[in-house]
């Protein structure tokens, strides 16, 4: 499986006709497959697709829940559009869900989550992120139960938004739901995530405007 930079969405060619869910195959609009840049340090990764990314095909795009996460990403200088664009213009940054297609009525399956999982594990694989970014509390517990040797009962969004966790190759920091977040816990995120890229990764994109 090769990356395809030409394009930043599903860049990994991978099964845009996926049934393996067949009560997700009738509920879906799109199989919202991973987007960004495929050399990226930084991945998120949220549950499921919401309404707008079901309509676009492209994850957190489409509605209030995708836009707060692009402005997140735009502030700390990985969005280069506006956080409107149905195609945001993603640097050093990766975007997916757990699970590809969603469900109007209630989210994904333990069973469904475990379906989607190679996907996942192939977009984690080929890009071999630095930090993975678990995206609301369903992520979060999928994520640390995969890639940290702590207990994923030890590991709740309320103790550890916008903390560093020590993983198995990667450093985790998750992010509570952006649409759900207050302005004090989305400024913890974006200073905490600023001053990890300023000292581990020695970028020069400066301060942010707020």
């Amino acid at each position: 499986m090769d990356a395809n930079q030409q394009t930043r969405s599903n860049p990994f060619g991978m099964d845009e006709a996926c049934t393996n869910c067949a009560a997700l195959c009738e509920t879906r609009k799109s199989l919202v497959h991973g987007y960004g840049d495929v050399g990226a340090d930084f991945l998120f990764v949220g549950e499921m697709p919401d309404a707008g990314a079901d309509e676009t095909g492209v994850p957190f795009t489409g509605d209030e829940r995708g836009e707060a996460l692009q402005h997140i990403l735009g502030l700390l200088g990985l969005n280069n559009s506006l956080p409107s664009s149905d195609e945001p213009e993603l640097e050093n940054v990766f975007v997916t869900y757990l699970t590809r297609c969603r469900h109007p009525e209630r989210p994904p399956t333990d069973e469904e989550i475990t379906t989607c999982e190679p996907y996942l594990n192939a977009e984690i694989r080929m890009i071999n992120p630095e930090i993975l970014v678990p995206v609301g509390e369903r992520a979060l517990e999928a994520i640390a139960t995969e890639y940290t040797t702590t207990p994923a009962d030890e590991i709740k969004m309320t103790d550890h938004h916008a903390t560093t966790i020590r993983g198995r190759g990667f450093e985790l920091v998750p992010m509570a739901d952006p649409l759900e977040q207050n302005e004090s816990e989305r400024e913890a995120f974006l200073d905490h995530f600023e001053s990890l890229m300023d000292s581990d990764y020695r970028q020069t994109k400066g301060r942010r405007g707020r």
